[in-house]
């Protein structure tokens, strides 16, 4: 079976086409226009889909050497994420499912997530922990099988991706932050300054970053200036490391009490280059197998939504015209 994915929750338009769970391609365009503004603009962002999209998916087909006849289903995102930007991916599959008369299928956001380490990993079994790690998300989720997910742990405020992003701003970095977080903590002390390690008090598991960005800005407010240019790099290197070491803290332990030893990272912080060299000492030390998507998996991409729609399409799942945008779906 070929099926075309189409992503565009947020600021990635992307496309795949993925046959008999190979991905045979994956084009992912990514919007600078917000790089100026530092962080996503909704309005900009559905133009920006409404510009590319024909684009992008007449170039995963054509990277993929299939022909649009035969291609068997679609599978669109259409939760969660900006409104305007869903519309407009989900509005673009409804178009072509008719003008093919071939069936398509909504899928959750989050679950393509689930799915990006399962193309590329054949050897991850059911059950295993999911780590989701994005500018929207920090959750963790128990895998047991397809279609049955139970949720280990949340942020109960920002995301880890949004703490980079938001972190990045206080230190006069663009956007997106992680990447440049990730760029001027090269060479610098990431014990340079002890940044808190946040805990829930009502929860042993779930996530808190907002406290972690007010130690930063007070920091920031105390160094000054000057001191601030000498030693950016030092700061980026320990509020980088307190982000990493809050996240590995959580999968140790779940690992642990779940008695789970394959962890599976997705989502655009997975990129990070300090992230996956603690995963790798984590995973050497307690003897668990820690995987990470390719980097060009862990941004938003079309790929993980064509897998997961592959499986919802070939046990004959389908969507109607009157599925519509769910900005606040859950999973």
């Amino acid at each position: 079976m070929i099926v075309l994915g189409i992503e565009s929750s947020c600021d990635e338009t992307s496309a795949s086409i993925v046959k008999d769970y190979k991905m045979l391609s994956n084009v992912v365009y990514s919007q600078e226009i917000h790089s100026e503004y530092g962080g996503v603009v909704p309005e900009l962002a559905s133009r920006e889909h409404q510009k590319n999209i024909t684009y992008v998916v007449d170039r995963a087909i054509s990277k993929s050497k299939v022909n649009i006849n035969d291609i068997d289903g679609i599978a669109v995102t259409y939760g969660a994420g900006l409104k305007g930007a869903l519309l407009v991916g989900l509005n673009f599959a409804k178009g072509m499912s008719m003008a093919l008369d071939i069936p398509y299928v909504g899928v959750n956001h989050l679950e393509g997530h689930l799915f990006s380490n399962i193309m590329e990993n054949k050897e991850i079994k059911f059950p295993f922990i999911s780590l989701i790690v994005s500018g929207g998300h920090t959750q963790i989720w128990r895998v047991k099988k397809i279609g049955e997910y139970d949720l280990l742990a949340n942020t109960v405020d920002d995301a880890a991706g949004e703490a980079f992003d938001k972190g990045a701003r206080l230190l006069g970095l663009s956007y997106p932050g992680g990447p440049e977080i990730q760029r001027v903590s090269e060479g610098g002390d990431s014990g340079f300054y002890d940044f808190p390690r946040p805990r829930v008090k009502k929860s042993k598991y779930d996530f808190s970053f907002s406290g972690l960005k007010t130690a930063l800005l007070y920091k920031v407010r105390e160094m000054g200036d000057e001191e601030m240019r000498k030693n950016v790099s030092n700061i980026a290197a320990s509020y980088q490391e307190a982000i990493v070491d809050t996240l590995l803290d959580r999968i140790d332990r779940i690992s642990t009490e779940e008695n789970i030893n394959q962890i599976s990272i997705a989502g655009g912080v997975a990129a990070n280059k300090r992230f996956r060299e603690k995963s790798e000492e984590l995973s050497s030390k307690n003897n668990i197998s820690i995987y990470f998507p390719d980097l060009s998996l862990c941004t938003d991409n079309a790929a993980m939504i064509a897998m997961a729609g592959y499986e919802k399409l070939s046990s004959g799942v389908h969507s109607d015209l009157a599925l519509e945008a769910n900005p606040n779906l859950s999973l």
